[in-house]
This record gives structure tokens, C-alpha cells and sequence, in this order.
């Protein structure tokens, strides 16, 4: 019951009266990020597989400008990524517009967080099953290590709560979340800003 109704409904009560309340946060970094991304914009949208693998557009604030080399590929992220960029993305507050993602339904507020479509092909049938469940602004993984875990651990946890999932578990994350922001843990990878892609099981 919860899982296949009472957690929509949730989702859209809560974000649609947080949204009410923050919109004038949402404007401010939006004009600030739209100088301190030096004519990038303030967001992006990325095609990502939701719940069964059906793609939808995810909108996140910018972080990085869009310079580039003498042959017009784009900088490493730790070149492009500003001050400004990286404190938003520390303090997640880079993860907000995906609310708008939640209303429309194509996200959950709590679930495995959605990833590239090229990855889809390389997950095995076990990791394919963290499509089960709307893909989620935060999640089981995300509160348990983030960037700094494996990719295998990381749909390890995935798959654990498409598995569990319950309201109980679900105020647990969001908890965690809270917590994890104020202590900025597991926003890099030990070798990366962000994290590496993933390459499959092999």
C-alpha cells in the first residue's frame, strides 16, 4: 500500500508545501549561480531512467561552467567547478530543483538516485532492479557513503531498499539526509570531485 499509493501522495503534499515555502531561496541562487557560472545558466537538465527504465529530463542547479580547452573539449570538473558550484553541491542544496521532478512524479523524494541511461545496459539483472521504484532526490545509499563507496555497494544499497521500502524507513533517511548535509560527508570519491562513471561489473 504504501509503496505503490500513500508514498505519491506524500510526495506531492510535502514537496508541493515546501516549495511554497523556499521559492525565494530557489530565486536568489538562481541569480547568483547564473553570474558565478559566467553565462553557463543556473541549471541544467540531463536525460535519466526513472521507475522501469523510462527516460525523463532532471533538473539540478549548475555547479560548473562551461569553459573549455584550445580544442574545445570541456575542462576537467575540478577546473570547472566554482567556489560558489562547490559549496552549493557540499550542502546538496544543488539537489532542489528536482522537486519540481517530484511533483510531476517523475522522482520520489526518497529512492535510489537516478544515473546515466548509457549505464542501463551495464547493470546486472540483480542492479537493474533499483529501477523497481521512482528514483529518489535522496536515498539508502546516499545516507550510507554517497560518492565515497563503490558503485557495487552503491547498488547493493539501491537494491536493499527497493526491498524495504517503508514509511518508517523512509522519515530514517530523511533524517540521515539532514544530518549528512551539516556534516558534508561522502561528496567525492577518493580520486574525483564527483564520482567516476560507471564502466559495468567488469
Amino acid at each position: 500500500m504504501y509503496s505503490f499509493f500513500l508514498k505519491r501522495l506524500i510526495d506531492f503534499i510535502v514537496v508541493f508545501g515546501v516549495l511554497v515555502i523556499i521559492w525565494p531561496i530557489l530565486l536568489i541562487m538562481t541569480l547568483w549561480l547564473h553570474f558565478a557560472n559566467r553565462g553557463a545558466g543556473a541549471f541544467f537538465t540531463q536525460e535519466r531512467p526513472g521507475q522501469y527504465g523510462k527516460i525523463f529530463k532532471v533538473i539540478k542547479f549548475k555547479t560548473m561552467t562551461d569553459e573549455r580547452d584550445e580544442n574545445g573539449d570541456l575542462l576537467p570538473d575540478e577546473k570547472r567547478l566554482t567556489k560558489i558550484g562547490k559549496f552549493i553541491r557540499s550542502t546538496s542544496v544543488d539537489e532542489l530543483p528536482q522537486l519540481f521532478n517530484v511533483l510531476k512524479g517523475d522522482m520520489s523524494l526518497i529512492g535510489p538516485r537516478p544515473l546515466l541511461p548509457q549505464y542501463l545496459p551495464l547493470y546486472s539483472k540483480e542492479q537493474a532492479r533499483r529501477h523497481e521504484v521512482r528514483p529518489g532526490i535522496t536515498g539508502w545509499a546516499q545516507v550510507n557513503g554517497r560518492n565515497a563507496i563503490s558503485w557495487t555497494k552503491k547498488f547493493e544499497l539501491d537494491v536493499w531498499y527497493v526491498d524495504h521500502c517503508s514509511f518508517l524507513l523512509d522519515l530514517k533517511i530523511i533524517f540521515l539526509t539532514v544530518k549528512k548535509v551539516f556534516v558534508r560527508e561522502g561528496i567525492s570519491s577518493d580520486t574525483s570531485v564527483t564520482m567516476e562513471p560507471f564502466i559495468g561489473n567488469n
